[in-house]
Formats: C-alpha cells, sequence, structure tokens
C-alpha cells in the first residue's frame, strides 16, 4: 500500500524546487546538467515520478479546484492546517477531511494508472 502523504511530501518538494521547469523549459536540451542545481532542504521525488503525480494532480484541477489549492498551498507552500483552517474560513477538522478527501483522489488516480513509481521503494 502506497503512502500517499509521503509521495505527495516529496512531490511538493520537487515542484517547489523545480517550478520554472514544470512550467516550461528556459535550458536547451543536454545543457540542464551543466547548471547548479538548488538547494534541496526536503527530500525529493525523482523527475518521473514527479511529472507522473503532476498530471494526477493537473486531473484534479480540472474536476476540483478547491481541492488541488489545498494540496498545492500544504504540500508545495508548506501551509499549515490551522492557518489554512483561518484563510478558509473553516475548522481544523474540516481542513484534515477536505485534505484528505483530495490525497484520496490523488491515491485513486495512480492506483487506475497502474503505474509503480520509484519513490515507492522507499517509502
Amino acid at each position: 500500500m502506497r503512502d500517499i502523504q509521503m509521495v505527495l511530501e516529496r512531490w511538493g518538494a520537487w515542484v517547489a524546487n523545480n517550478h520554472e521547469d514544470v512550467e516550461w523549459s528556459s535550458v536547451a536540451a543536454g545543457f540542464k546538467g551543466l547548471i547548479p542545481s538548488k538547494v534541496k532542504s526536503r527530500p525529493q521525488c525523482s523527475d518521473d515520478d514527479g511529472l507522473i503525480i503532476s498530471s494526477a494532480m493537473t486531473v484534479l484541477k480540472k474536476k476540483e479546484p478547491y481541492q488541488y489549492e489545498l494540496l498545492e498551498m500544504y504540500y508545495v507552500y508548506g501551509v499549515t492546517l490551522r492557518v489554512l483552517g483561518v484563510k478558509l474560513g473553516i475548522s481544523l477538522n474540516q481542513v484534515v477531511i477536505r485534505l484528505q478527501k483530495a490525497e484520496g483522489f490523488i491515491d485513486g488516480c495512480l492506483a487506475m494508472l497502474g503505474v509503480s513509481l520509484e519513490i515507492d521503494c522507499y517509502i
């Protein structure tokens, strides 16, 4: 069984470290390795895993933009549950419930794809 919270934590670190790379590529092919990497303060997933999880996040964004933003704020930007509750005007319990619902959607998308993530070996 996959630990979706750990997967999303590592995906969030990957997005935070490579955000501009997800949007567009400003580096010519073959030269990316010559640019020094950014500081990595959190464990990240691989690029392949990051792209797979991002595709599931894109599906969530189309179906439930609110849940997408919730996952993005929590896993990418590191906004705490309490702050999310205050910003959204809901209780801490409601934040947790909505976060779990969004996590379940991503876990379901990954299960339906039937993909094996590299990160599954480590968690």
